[in-house]
């Protein structure tokens, strides 16, 4: 599934890549006539407005492109970069340019593309492009608070508006397709100068008919749908597959609480359980996650933005509804993550808490394995303020006092100290984390 890692192939190809990719847009541009400050500031008196449309058409094509790629399993969207949005100085950086672009007559790319024909217009320009370049990277620092202010992270229209990707698709193409039959209104009247009564309002057919056949196939791409995560995850393949058959995501308990000592790393526990189950008894600092809430554009970003050293647990009573939440956010692109191994049950018969507090329910019992039912019957709610939920901290930490009789002296418990001062076996595990830095794939555009 696209996209390719092309750096795989070493630095040399990757460089001729993009060479080639950038080569191909500068002469494309080139062709089209971009490297004419007059072409390019006709649009702003409206007597010609091929960028305008030059530019819908390369975005509308590539979205149902995307679009359809995604739709049909054959891109993996969240792999691709998507410049994050900082609305504010978004909005007053545009301005800026729009200003540059109506003095100059050049947009960043296309003074590249004239500089390199020779025109001294485009030279000069690009001289100036890059003194900006370096003025802002020197200035910078002193309003850098507004630079970085309003950061909405990844933010996409159909996020925004609240509707299904595809519903956004046939938006962008009906505004690109009015704007084209505008701007040819435009350009007869004020680029040709004949009067408004004298301008056929209907297009020519070839237009009308690459239109169409536009809309048709945006039509097709929101029939369609996007995947869900875990039919995305599926359409992953073999190499996504084998670390779960391999139980390589398992990660024992044991790892977990070492983890959670590791000041070098940070650890988030994702609960999926329902309000019931995390009230009876949940590690210290979980989070209890509604797993119907958890591939939400919201959870996502939260997930997604974490730094590199955070490891993310996600958890429930046994691993049946992690594992499922496992597959659908590592088809979205979360990075480090894992299962806790047998989930709560298992953590409880490592880390008992009192029987007074909680014992083993009776299909527990009887050996009703593989469920993801609490296997253990509690008295009353504990939440994270008994030993077990902190089995990282040291036996001083003051934990509430649940019952007088002392700590029950299962597996988990090698010894029991004063009744809540605890001391935890020592548990032999496999090393399964292993930290992955985040992929450097950047992108943009001038």
């Amino acid at each position: 599934m696209a996209p390719f890692d092309i750096a795989a192939f070493g630095p040399v190809a990757s460089a001729l890549t993009f060479g080639l990719i950038g080569f191909g847009f500068g002469a494309v541009l080139e062709l089209g006539g971009f490297g004419d400050t007059r072409k390019l500031a006709g649009q702003f008196y409206f007597r010609d407005l091929t960028v305008l449309k030059v530019m819908f058409t390369g975005i509308i094509v590539a979205a149902v492109l995307v679009a359809g790629a995604t739709a049909f399993g054959l891109l993996d969207m969240s792999k691709v970069w998507v410049n994050p949005t900082y609305l504010w100085p978004g909005i007053v950086g545009g301005l800026i340019m729009g200003v540059g672009f109506i003095l100059g007559g050049f947009c960043p790319g296309t003074s590249v593309v004239a500089a390199s024909t020779l025109k001294i217009d485009g030279a000069l320009f690009l001289l100036g492009a890059l003194g900006g370049v370096w003025l802002f990277g020197e200035t910078v620092g002193s309003y850098q608070a507004f630079f970085l202010s309003s950061d909405m992270g990844r933010f996409t229209l159909d996020e925004w508006l609240g509707i299904s990707k595809g519903v956004a698709l046939l938006l962008v193409v009906a505004m690109a397709l009015f704007m084209f039959w505008g701007g040819e209104l435009l350009e007869q009247r004020f680029g040709k100068g004949l009067a408004w009564s004298e301008i056929p309002l209907r297009p020519r057919l070839p237009r009308a008919a690459a239109a169409g056949a536009l809309v048709l196939l945006a039509l097709v791409v929101a029939a369609r749908g996007q995947p869900t995560p875990l039919e995305k995850f599926a359409l992953l393949g073999a190499d996504a597959a084998r670390p779960v058959a391999e139980r390589g995501i398992f990660v024992h308990p044991a790892e977990v609480v070492a983890l959670r000592k590791d000041l070098s790393v940070k650890v988030q526990v994702l609960d999926l359980r329902d309000e019931h189950d995390f009230n009876l008894f949940h590690l210290g600092g979980a989070r209890r996650v509604d797993p119907a809430a958890l591939t939400t554009p919201r959870t996502l970003k939260g997930l997604l933005d974490q730094p590199a050293s955070t490891v993310t647990f996600v958890t429930a009573n046994g691993e049946a509804a992690a594992l499922q939440a496992w597959k659908a956010l590592k088809a979205s692109g979360v990075q480090n993550l894992y299962v806790i191994e047998g989930g709560m049950n298992r953590w409880l018969e490592l880390y008992a808490v009192e029987r007074c507090v909680a014992a083993p329910a009776p299909q527990a019992a009887a050996g009703d394995e593989g469920s993801d039912r609490l296997d253990y019957r509690f008295a009353f709610a504990t939440g994270s303020s008994l030993p077990a939920a902190w089995p990282e901290l040291a036996t001083s930490r003051g934990f509430r006092a649940p019952c007088s009789a002392p700590v029950s002296g299962g597996e988990g418990h090698a010894a029991a100290q004063g009744g809540h001062g605890v001391t935890w076996p020592t548990y032999t595990f496999a090393k399964k984390v292993k930290l992955q830095s985040k992929a450097a794939v950047k992108g943009g555009c001038g």
